[in-house]
């Protein structure tokens, strides 16, 4: 056996247990290892009886096929497959439904690969969308199973379909995971039009071609883990407890939830997450960060870092009981942004990011606190016990109360009951204020009271009103 293709099957014998279950519908972690079903879509149109290397592209494709398909005979949990396209009709025919499944899945069939191999006969179109398409029935409907695509062609498609289009749909509804391209012959520059298929692979020449199947292999079965480690803002890992989605980024779906851990030595513990695809990592502190298309390199134990730095936000009440209030909200923004990050109830407290934030209060008037969050500390916002207004005269009408500013400007805050009574209590933040009322009965705007008022912490200020 060559020294690569050793080193390959070593390496997979090596890490034969596959990750736990599929994530996008966490549950418990199961103890039954997964099937990988790995299906071949081969290229056998007419462009692959082009020489390459003193031989025919298809002799390559084949013979290096075949002894992949050799070292993976004995592989547990694994079933292969082969459909091939471009075999059944001459190019002159410009059938663009020429695809079919050669060697259905099942383990342990090398034999049928190789001998199908061997069977078939380059000649035709290269109905690339039309292949991926059909290849959806091809693999068994099994949603514990990884289901894994690899293309290998020397040409674009030929029959005017969009292959990037179908990838994409068939993964997003997890037909298969992000498809291997494997793109073959140096005389065609065709990567661009198939990067977007999957992950792609220039093989220019024979030697590439070899090393890139292995390395698809090794990645496809070789096991993956990630380690999220969650910084203060000095880089120390004493972050933790926070949930971790990981968003697969073609279908915009969370394949794995996690509540970050840390060991007694601070550790964060090690989470099995499948390559083949590719994640958004969402760390769900408050405000929340998302990372956009993580590094994870398969085969790896993978080490991730993010500075996630907290401090809490205490909202304390007044000392006063009962409070005219009874529960008061706060809205939390950062600064500078209208978007909430958060609104809690005063007696809670939240963990947010370090960083600048406003914090409006819902009193009467409304209060808007600058704050700073530091790593580690509590920031405490509380607010002046409120008093209470009382509006002792029973009238209906019209009226406003407007907040009276240090520049003898007014600010309006509150309109009472339109056309109701202005019989009220009402509870409102210390300060001086003015009620500006007219009866529904009045024959003209002259006829509006203006009251100026104050009001003072856990008294009740009572106003009357006149009707004219």
């Amino acid at each position: 056996m060559p020294q690569p293709l050793l080193r390959l099957c070593l390496l997979l014998v090596a890490s034969l247990l596959l990750a736990g279950p599929l994530r996008a519908q966490q549950g418990a972690p199961s103890s039954q290892p997964r099937t990988t079903r790995i299906l071949f879509v081969l290229d056998a149109s007419g462009s692959m009886n082009a020489p390459w290397e003193g031989e025919p592209r298809w002799n390559v494709a084949k013979r290096l096929l075949a002894k992949m398909a050799d070292s993976l005979n004995a592989y547990p949990n694994l079933e292969l497959g082969l459909r091939a396209y471009g075999h059944q009709y001459d190019n002159k025919d410009n059938n663009c439904e020429d695809s079919r499944l050669e060697v259905s899945f099942a383990r342990k069939n090398a034999a049928a690969i190789k001998q199908k191999l061997q069977d078939l006969t380059p000649q035709g179109n290269t109905p690339i969308t039309y292949s991926l398409l059909q290849s959806a029935a091809d693999f068994p409907a099994d949603k514990t199973a990884r289901n894994v695509l690899i293309l290998i062609t020397d040409g674009v498609e030929s029959c005017k379909g969009d292959p990037c289009a179908a990838s994409l749909a068939l993964q997003r509804k997890r037909v298969f995971l992000k498809p291997f391209v494997i793109g073959i012959g140096a005389e065609k520059d065709f990567g661009k039009q198939l990067e977007c298929l999957g992950q792609y692979y220039n093989a220019a020449d024979v030697k590439t071609f070899r090393t890139i199947l292995n390395d698809v292999i090794a990645q496809t079965l070789a096991k993956t883990t990630v380690a999220v480690n969650l910084t203060d803002e000095n880089g120390r890992p004493v972050e933790s407890n926070v949930n971790l989605t990981f968003i697969n980024n073609v279908t915009e779906q969370p394949e794995y939830n996690y509540v970050h851990y840390r060991d007694a030595k601070g550790q964060p513990d090690v989470l099995d997450v499948d390559a083949l695809q590719s994640y958004d990592l969402i760390i769900n502190t408050v405000p929340p960060v998302r990372q956009q298309n993580l590094a994870i390199k398969a085969g790896k134990a993978n080490v991730l870092t993010y500075k996630t730095p907290q401090g809490t936000l205490s909202l304390q009440s007044p000392q006063l009981t009962p409070n005219p209030y009874g529960t008061v909200q706060a809205v939390v923004r950062a600064q500078g942004s209208g978007a909430t990050v958060v609104s809690r109830a005063f007696g809670s407290k939240q963990k947010l990011l370090a960083g600048n934030y406003e914090v409006e209060l819902l009193t009467l008037p409304r209060i808007t606190r600058r704050i700073t969050i530091k790593q580690g500390q509590e920031t405490v916002v509380t607010y002046d016990a409120p008093g209470t207004l009382n509006i002792i005269t029973d009238l209906k009408g019209y009226g406003s109360i407007y907040r009276l500013n240090q520049d003898d400007s007014q600010t309006w805050l509150y309109n009472l009951p339109e056309g109701g009574s202005s019989k009220i209590n009402l509870p409102m933040q210390p300060g001086t204020y003015r009620l500006v009322f007219r009866t529904a009965t009045a024959t003209g705007s002259k006829f509006t009271d203006v009251r100026p008022f104050t009001i003072r912490s856990g008294q009740t200020t009572s106003v009357s009103i006149f009707g004219k």
